[in-house]
């Protein structure tokens, strides 16, 4: 009698689950396009523990033959623990075997991960904090009829050292921006056309577009302040649970977490509605 193997059984008797590399199925999210990626956990206990140092800027110059005074470094550190975001769905056999309905649920299976890691990084309270409740970062930016007030924020997150890598803006917001005209009583917009913007982009950062922040409001922040968790994206299939309903499951999961080195790298606006 031979011997039954995973080499020679038929799909239903061995499963996959598949694991996919973040930025190739879920590479439009937020956290993955504006983070600086330092590892990856899996477990809600363990953490990433990200080194830093906040900079003295003590360094200067000494005479020839002078002792060197000592400075002893700021050392710190940022725990980011990840949070699993998941999807169940369930699906009779017969449908699952229907053209394209894998694919079709791929696809929204993704976009439903996309949103909820959105949603968490930019708006959650704790656990990890959205960015929007972070203290201590560089906020009060009110645009008026012009960029003025934006131009300043960037700056200031200068100052303090930052190199501002991206802008995030809700939807109305960014249409607020593009309808802003050059002078009072014309028609010409003061950003151009944008018929033709392969990347939206708005003083030389690229701008990303999210409903989940609100209205006619606004973040610019430095990637290199904000460190992640990022866990590979995790698709299983079984017919165990629903056998006697001859039916499939599906599960999708993804690990995220992500923490703040510098609050003082991260910028706040907002804008009036209709300017």
């Amino acid at each position: 009698m031979s011997t039954l193997t995973t080499t020679t059984t038929t799909y239903p008797w061995r499963p996959d689950e598949t694991l996919f590399a973040a930025d190739e199925v879920v590479g439009d999210a937020l956290i993955l396009q504006t983070s600086t990626i330092a590892g990856t956990v899996d477990g809600d206990q363990p953490a990433v523990r990200v080194a830093y140092v906040n900079d003295a800027e003590s360094a200067d110059y000494v005479a020839e033959g002078a002792e060197i005074p000592e400075d002893d470094p700021d050392l710190a550190e940022v725990v980011v623990r990840t949070k699993k975001i998941s999807r169940l769905v369930n699906l009779s056999n017969e449908q699952f075997r229907q053209a394209m309905t894998a694919q079709q649920l791929a696809e929204s299976v993704s976009r439903d991960l996309v949103r909820k890691a959105d949603n968490s990084y930019i708006a959650d309270v704790a656990n990890p904090t959205g960015l929007l409740n972070i203290v201590n970062t560089v906020g009060g930016t009110l645009l008026f009829t012009k960029l003025d007030n934006l131009v300043e924020l960037i700056a200031k997150l200068e100052v303090n050292g930052a190199q501002p890598s991206h802008i995030i803006v809700d939807p109305l917001g960014w249409a607020s921006i593009r309808n802003m005209k050059v002078a009072t009583d014309y028609n010409q917009s003061l950003l151009g056309a944008g018929t033709t913007d392969a990347v939206p982009m708005l003083l030389s950062l690229p701008v990303l577009r999210s409903r989940f922040i609100p209205a006619y409001h606004g973040l610019v922040v430095d990637r290199n302040a904000i460190v992640s968790a990022i866990g590979p994206v995790s698709i299983a299939t079984s017919e165990h649970v629903l056998f006697s309903k001859d039916s499939v499951q599906l599960r999708a999961t993804w690990r995220i977490g992500w923490g703040v080195t510098r609050p003082d790298w991260i910028g706040k606006f907002s804008m009036e509605p209709g300017t």
